[in-house]
């Protein structure tokens, strides 16, 4: 079989096992043991609970691929295992939102992407490469997810930015502060957070 129909195939696998978990009734968690605002928004919400479980899905296929790998992937899963953890206390801090909705909302959208991005689930663009200011090269991978997503290498770091709402360019926003943030052929860059620095592509 080729590799095109392999991928198809596989595709096919991931999408129906989505649909499938679309399907069910309710979120992964027990409404009758709600004990937090946010979740009792989720669990009378049809939109909700339908990202609730899509993200299951993703969340799932993120620890599969971690199982295949042979050396360090029992840690990766470990880290990954917390971090969910830590996002499910940031999404229920969304009460706290002027707009518990929308904000519970873009929480799922969000992770959803950043998992997909991080774990390799979708195929990406061709990398771009990134000569920097500060003497250093980022290569940006873009990737298709809802909203988009870039994974960034930058010497051995390896980063994950969401694209977020702006009013020019594509900023793309990951963890502590860190930012890519591109306008044609440059970016701007903060990484680590407040060390700014500018990147156009390399010719």
């Amino acid at each position: 079989m080729k590799a095109s129909a392999v991928s198809g195939v596989a595709a096919l696998g991931l999408l129906l096992s989505g649909v499938s978990a679309l399907a069910q009734p309710g979120p992964t968690f027990d409404c009758s043991k709600a004990e937090h605002e946010v979740e009792a928004l989720i669990c009378k919400d049809d939109e909700l609970v339908a990202k609730d479980r899509k993200l299951a899905v993703v969340y799932s296929q993120a620890i599969a691929a971690m199982e295949k790998i042979d050396t360090g992937g029992q840690e990766a899963i470990r880290e990954l295992r917390t971090t969910q953890r830590g996002w499910i206390g940031g999404r229920n801090d969304c009460w706290k939102a002027a707009d518990k909705r929308q904000c519970t909302i873009d929480s799922y959208d969000r992770r959803t992407a950043f998992l997909q991005a991080r774990y390799f689930l979708l195929e990406g663009s061709t990398p771009v490469y990134f000569s920097c200011s500060d003497n250093s090269q980022i290569v940006a991978t873009f990737i298709p997810t809802d909203p988009p997503s870039v994974r960034l290498e930058r010497g051995d770091n390896l980063e994950v930015g969401v694209l977020s709402r702006t009013g020019s360019g594509s900023r793309y926003d990951a963890d502590f502060g860190i930012y890519f943030w591109t306008k044609g052929e440059e970016a701007k860059v903060a990484w680590p957070q407040e060390n700014e620095f500018d990147c156009a592509v390399s010719k």
